[in-house]
């Protein structure tokens, strides 16, 4: 069966997770840690790639990337095959180190993209290893000290700040932040899923509606898979007032 085609993200930003194959560990050592750092680093600046966050976990990693000119997969590819190779050499292994493809979610709009760095950098906490603060492979300690890999500036300007993003990572995520693969929906399945949302309300009525309800269906659309371009063909909305709902 073919590989199922990655959806794109038109904002260009992604939350990507690499896992051990069969849940191995990946990191022996803060060596490792380092090690796959220092890779990340080289990949994403040849590939032209922004990194936003990361965490790096025992067994699986998760990043929030920035890939404006569409070398997202390139990237990974020199990362995790570097990585691999790497790591069998040191530990005398042979076999896959990496479970398949690493998988990837469009994150389409801001409030989600700061959702998601909360969600990333919260990890440690919800496998009751520590607080995002002290844990030491992720880049939360960037954000609220010296960037050195992360790119920073976007999410602090969201925040307001170092305090407000302090404020904001330990604040509860009410809407529910969760990572999964969406596939592409066709036009009549987006209409499908649209109308478990609106409910009597027709598409095309959200351009005549109150800005905070419309921008609050707008979110709720984009939340359940219909890319920004289907919104815009079947509501008439303009891309930068989807883009921008939350």
């Amino acid at each position: 069966m073919p590989r199922r085609a990655r959806v794109k993200s038109e904002s260009g930003f992604y939350h990507v997770i690499a896992k051990g194959s069969g849940g191995q560990n990946l990191f022996e050592g803060s060596y490792d840690y380092r090690a796959f750092l220092e890779l990340l680093a080289k990949a994403c600046e040849k590939g032209d790639v922004r990194v936003l966050a990361y965490c790096l976990m025992s067994n699986h990693v998760h990043l929030l990337l920035e890939d404006a000119e569409g070398h997202l997969g390139e990237v990974m590819k020199s990362v995790l095959t570097g990585y691999a190779q790497r790591f069998n050499k040191l530990g005398d292994r042979v076999g896959h180190v990496f479970q398949q493809r690493f998988k990837s979610q469009p994150i389409e709009d801001e409030g989600y993209l700061l959702r998601a760095i909360r969600y990333i950098h919260n990890n440690p906490a919800k496998a009751s290893i520590c607080a995002a603060e002290d844990y030491p492979w992720s880049s939360y300690r960037e954000y609220v000290g010296v960037p050195v890999l992360v790119d920073t500036a976007l999410a602090l300007e969201l925040c307001g700040g170092v305090e407000g993003f302090v404020a904001f990572s330990a604040s509860e995520d009410e809407a529910g932040y969760c990572f999964r693969e969406r596939t592409r929906l066709s036009d009549a399945e987006a209409q499908q899923f649209a109308a478990r949302i609106l409910g009597d309300i027709a598409l095309t009525d959200l351009k005549a509606m109150e800005r905070g309800r419309r921008n609050a269906l707008l979110f709720e659309l984009k939340d359940v898979g219909l890319s920004i371009s289907q919104i815009q063909r079947l509501t008439g909305i303009g891309r930068s007032v989807i883009a921008r709902a939350k």
